[in-house]
């Protein structure tokens, strides 16, 4: 997944406009970038709507999977992570990208960020937690029911693939699934319930 070289960890931007950059990153507590060829296939499910998007990378880390996203054309990503550590290193990998205009770092909790604070839908949103925290369902169910996506949002989720997948609940579909050694990654789609369409 990444290199580390004299203490430090790298990853490599694989497409777009910072193709072949690499992005130093430090060791956290469940802080696994995304492999080269998971993100490429991720990044080719999205392609068709990347441009002009809006994306938001809840569980940021390395920041490779928003940094990928702007290289290849999302007008903004919004990184969230809960280690000063990383964020500090997020905001000057932002800058030596010179995309510190299209990408806002913030240091929060993810589900008290997502329960707390203003809303604005995103037409891409980026779920890779730690593994261990079992954190997916209850962040699925935040952001259909308090208003973060719009209708036809699509939402990578990255899990352990020992973990058991959750039944959907309305307004979500699976568009694509793939397993790659002990990772199960999937993109779905939400679509917002139409009102009065229930029986009875």
């Amino acid at each position: 997944m990444g290199q580390r070289s004299g203490g430090r960890n790298r990853v490599r931007i694989i497409g777009g406009d910072h193709r072949g950059r690499q992005i130093l990153f430090d060791d956290g507590p469940g802080l696994r970038p995304t492999g080269d060829r998971i993100r490429e296939t991720l990044f080719n499910w999205l392609q068709a709507g990347l441009p002009g998007a809006r994306c938001l990378d809840l569980f940021a880390g390395s920041g490779v999977l928003g940094f990928e996203a702007v290289s290849r054309g999302a007008r903004e990503v919004v990184m969230l992570d809960s280690s000063d550590r990383v964020i500090r290193r997020l905001e000057e990998n932002s800058r030596l990208l010179g995309i510190d205009d299209r990408a806002t770092v913030i240091r929060a909790d993810a589900l008290e960020w997502l329960t707390h604070t203003a809303i604005r839908a995103f037409d891409i949103v980026f779920v890779d937690p730690p593994f261990a925290g079992g954190l997916v369902p209850r962040v699925l169910e935040l952001l259909a029911q308090r208003g973060w996506l719009a209708s036809g949002s699509l939402v990578y989720v990255e899990q352990d693939l020992r973990q058991e997948n959750d039944s959907l609940s309305p307004g979500w579909s699976e568009v694509r699934e793939k397993v790659a050694g002990q990772v199960r990654y999937r993109l779905l789609r939400f679509d917002v319930p139409v009102a009065g369409n229930a029986e009875g």
